[in-house]
C-alpha cells in the first residue's frame, strides 16, 4: 500500500496511520496494491469541499472521495494486480480533529488515526447511512484501532 501524505509534519503520526491502514487491509481482505492520498486541510478548505461536493455548507472532520464503488473493489475488476491503483482521497480538517480529541478526551494522534481509518473504510465501500451498515462499519473501526494498538 502506498499512502501519499499531504500537509503532515508529524512523522510518528504517519507511521501510526500506516499501521492502522495495514491492519484495515487485512481485516477487510483488501489487496495491498492500492494507493491512497491523505491530506490535512484548514476549516475553510474542508467547508468549501463539503459544500462543493455534498452541498453541505459547514465544517466537517473528514471527507472521502472514492474512485471506485465497493462492488468494483471487491470483484477486483478495477485493480490490476501488476500495478498500484489509486482508490481515492481522504481529507481531514486539522482544527476539527484537534477539537474532537479534546472533546472525546483522547490524544490528537488517536483522533487523526480514527479519522483517517474512517475515510479509508469509506474508500473501501463501507458506509454508515443505514443502521445495518453502521452496525458493520463502527465495530470494524473499533476492532482495527484495537488491533493496531491505538488507544483512547
Amino acid at each position: 500500500m502506498v499512502i501519499n501524505f499531504n500537509n503532515f509534519k508529524d512523522e510518528s503520526l504517519k507511521q501510526l496511520i500506516n499501521k492502522v491502514f495495514s491492519v484495515a487491509l487485512k481485516k477487510t481482505a483488501t489487496k495491498n496494491n492500492i494507493s491512497v492520498n491523505v491530506t490535512i486541510v484548514s476549516q475553510n478548505e474542508i467547508r468549501r469541499l463539503n459544500n462543493e461536493y455534498r452541498n453541505v455548507d459547514r465544517v466537517t472532520d473528514v471527507l472521502s472521495f472514492p474512485m471506485y464503488e465497493r462492488e468494483e473493489l471487491k470483484s477486483g475488476e478495477m485493480l490490476d494486480e501488476n500495478i498500484t491503483s489509486d482508490i481515492g482521497d481522504i481529507v481531514i480538517c486539522r482544527v476539527r480533529a484537534k477539537q474532537q480529541a479534546r472533546e472525546y478526551g483522547h490524544s490528537e494522534q488517536r483522533e487523526f488515526c480514527f479519522l483517517a481509518l474512517h475515510g479509508l473504510l469509506h474508500l473501501l465501500g463501507y458506509d454508515h447511512i443505514e443502521k445495518c451498515d453502521e452496525e458493520v462499519m463502527f465495530p470494524l473501526q473499533d476492532e482495527i484501532l484495537k488491533e493496531a494498538d491505538i488507544k483512547r
